[in-house]
């Protein structure tokens, strides 16, 4: 039986799981349209007027779905955790409006123009629109990680008498501790995602025989993207590691899946860990790994789960098995971006069926590893909302029941479902249906 607590927890987990999909891509998607609208100003090479068209037209439902999605979040805030809100409204409730006013405005208003502002105003004003709302969805997501970054690194602000946060300096709210790791880290895992959309998509229509030209530039674009993007990627988790050591070191400590403070701690590649007993059964690592990661030396000494209280300690197969989800998708795309690199630089990419395949089942493997990396990040973070100040227990909203959480999220679920499944069936439609025909491109082209 789900006590209120954890219902609402699930539901909040879900709302959130479902609506960082369409956000990621919408990022990614959003710089990509920018780069090759460019591109055809410069060149006026169909290719990228074509490409253009079929993307805006992936990026529109998107990011109609992501608004969508996460409307319901705030909503959540008020009825499942009022007192979170009533705490700490007055640092995060302005960190959200800043995104509303200074990006969402920005985007919504601007899309209107990429969207069917060909015919009214000049190519260059309609590039530049297509910059703004780049910049805006980058702008969005500066300030939703500078909210969360606070709850996981709180600073400058204080507590007052009756328990509520108020800023004291609102440059120490906004730019935290972890907040430029997070922020760098999340951008990077947008871009990552695009990129295997992209590569995936070019790579169907290689092995479907169809927009040849169109479907070899998307897999040169994708793999020259994760040339640059994934190796900073990986040097990007490692330095936001390094910082959740320091400022969340019980989540490190989950992660790894290490229950004694010890010296020389290995990676651990496989383990069923037992909460129960405190121990990790049919374990699989490779010796004082660990420890170079995390402390720079072979022997460096990191702490485990038992010099915490139980209490004190997230669940660990979340963020044990979340971690791994997203380290090991993480290092598959970058080895196979050094094999589509090869490739390429052999004039033989998208001559392999084998690996042109792999490519479409590869497609959603970006996002599966973004939500696995929240999973780790907000699962880790417990007990906390706020962390080491404000604990999840005392967070929620003491009036709602069981039943009236059971009831809305089972209409969460049937309602997103539903929204999921259109949204997929409409992107994949766009995505078989294929590049914008001729006499529209022609259509379009003479008005400039």
């Amino acid at each position: 039986m789900f006590t209120t607590l954890m219902l609402a927890r699930i539901q909040f987990a879900f709302t959130v799981a479902f609506h960082i999909i369409f956000p990621s891509m919408s990022i990614g998607l959003a710089l990509f349209l920018a780069i090759i609208e460019f591109l055809w100003l410069r060149t006026k090479n169909e290719i990228y007027f074509k490409l253009y068209h079929l993307w805006i037209k992936f990026f529109a439902i998107g990011f109609g779905l992501g608004v969508v999605s996460g409307v319901t979040l705030s909503y959540q805030l008020g009825t499942n955790w009022s007192l979170f809100s009533d705490h700490i409204s007055n640092v995060i409730g302005p960190l959200i409006g800043f995104e509303v006013l200074t990006a969402f405005f920005l985007e919504a208003s601007f899309l209107g123009v990429m969207l069917w502002g060909w015919n009214k105003v000049s190519p260059r004003m309609h590039f530049i629109s297509t910059c703004i709302v780049a910049f805006g969805t980058a702008l969005s997501a500066f300030w939703i990680i500078s909210a969360n970054s606070w709850m996981q690194t709180p600073s400058g602000y204080f507590i007052a008498s009756d328990g509520r946060f108020f800023a004291k300096n609102w440059i120490d709210v906004i730019f935290n501790p972890s907040f430029r790791h997070r922020i760098v880290h999340m951008l990077l895992a947008s871009y990552i995602t695009t990129s295997m959309i992209l590569g995936g998509v070019g790579a169907y229509y290689i092995w479907k025989n169809r927009h040849q030209q169109e479907g070899k530039f998307l897999l040169k674009f994708a793999t020259i993207a994760l040339s640059i993007l994934s190796p900073l990627q990986i040097l990007a988790g490692d330095a936001h590691g390094l910082n959740v050591l320091k400022h969340q070191p019980v989540k490190v400590a989950a992660m790894e899946g290490l229950w004694e403070t010890k010296e020389g701690i290995p990676l651990i590649l496989f383990a069923i860990p037992d909460e129960k007993n405190e121990v990790n059964h049919y374990e699989i690592g490779i010796d004082k790994l660990s420890s170079l990661i995390l402390t720079r030396s072979w022997n460096g000494k990191v702490r485990g789960l038992k010099s915490w209280p139980k209490e004190e300690r997230p669940p660990i197969h979340v963020v044990f098995w979340g971690f791994r989800i997203m380290v090991g998708i993480g290092f598959t795309i970058f080895f196979m971006m050094i094999i589509n690199f090869i490739m390429m630089i052999k004039n033989k990419i998208g001559q392999s069926t084998f690996i042109n395949k792999l490519w479409i089942l590869m497609i959603p493997s970006g996002l599966i590893a973004i939500i696995a990396g929240w999973f780790v990040t907000e699962v880790g973070r417990q007990p906390y909302t706020v962390y080491g100040l404000l604990r999840t227990i005392d967070s929620a909203s003491p009036q709602i029941t069981a039943g009236q959480l059971s009831w809305s999220l089972s209409v969460f679920l049937l309602i997103y479902i539903i929204l999921f499944i259109l949204g997929i069936y409409y992107m994949a439609k766009i995505i078989h249906k294929g590049i914008v025909p001729d006499e529209k491109i022609n259509q379009i082209r003479n008005i400039f």
